[in-house]
């Protein structure tokens, strides 16, 4: 027993030239995560925005607008265009013409009630003088007598839209409406009430509808043929929509600094109407029809 036991003390034999035993290797320390400074600046990112820009100023009703626009210029290309050509080359032109002198006559007590309202009694004076003047010597109008010497009385366009616009109140939001076409809330306001005056002072015929349908589209399809090139040009641009919007919104605000003595600052494409007359500008632009 003894020897068993001094055997199994023994140490054991090392043989010369023998690897040593491979000994298990501790795992590493984990290292401590350091917090980050407080002051560590944050790599900035980049905040992209998406989505649809946002409608101009003064027209909030864009889209609804561009759509309408769209619609209307289809039905034009289909339908009004066709008969405002056939119009042009069926009527002779002195014929077109006395047709727009006699609507434009028509509202001339417009013009002068409007002067009146902006204290403008000269102005009211020279309206009347014009209406007077054509309304006899001009055959109810077909002729335009009283622009000619001896009277030099050009036609103004005024209305209670105007007087609005003078006194200060702004166009508010721009539309385009079917039938109306472009328009302002405040246009559409007074253009409406200018219509009713006629028709309410006077009565029979001008508040029959014998008289008031082809009225009303004789003197649309005038318009329309008058204006047939400055359409067909602006369908040409990148945005006809736009263009006709901001041609619009620059004749009105024309107009109605004219009743203020200023000029506009670079020249306006009517596209509707006689061209502006403004001071130091008092020749108007070419009469198309």
């Amino acid at each position: 027993m003894m020897g068993a036991v001094a055997q199994d003390e023994a140490p054991p034999t090392t043989v010369v030239g023998a690897p040593p035993a491979a000994q298990p290797m501790a795992a590493p320390a984990p290292q401590p995560v350091e917090p980050p400074a407080a002051d560590a600046e944050e790599p900035v990112q980049d905040i992209v925005v998406t989505g649809e820009k946002g409608a101009p100023p003064g027209d909030p009703l864009e889209q609804l607008n561009a759509k309408s626009f769209e619609a209307v210029q289809s039905v034009d290309k289909a339908v009004v265009e066709p008969v405002a050509k056939a119009y042009n080359k069926g009527l002779p032109r002195p014929v077109r013409k006395g047709l727009r002198n006699f609507f434009s006559n028509l509202g001339e007590p417009i013009v002068f009630a409007a002067y009146m309202l902006q204290l403008k009694p000269g102005k009211a004076a020279e309206t009347a003088g014009r209406f007077g003047v054509n309304s006899t010597l001009g055959f109810l109008g077909l002729f335009d007598v009283a622009q000619r010497k001896p009277f030099h009385l050009p036609h103004r366009n005024n209305g209670l839209a105007n007087t609005l616009g003078y006194y200060g109140v702004g166009p508010g939001p721009y539309m385009y409406l079917p039938v109306v076409g472009p328009t302002t809330l405040r246009d559409i306001v007074g253009d409406t009430v200018d219509k009713m005056i006629l028709p309410m002072a006077v009565g029979d015929p001008f508040n029959k509808p014998a008289y008031v349908i082809p009225a009303t589209v004789l003197n649309q399809l005038g318009e329309r043929a008058a204006f047939d090139e400055t359409i067909q040009d602006l369908r040409k641009q990148d945005d006809p929509y736009a263009s006709y919007r901001d041609l619009y919104l620059k004749q009105r605000q024309a107009e109605i600094d004219a009743l203020h003595g200023q000029a506009p600052a670079e020249p306006i494409v009517p596209v509707y109407g006689p061209g502006i007359k403004t001071p130091g500008n008092e020749q108007a632009a070419p009469d198309a029809n």
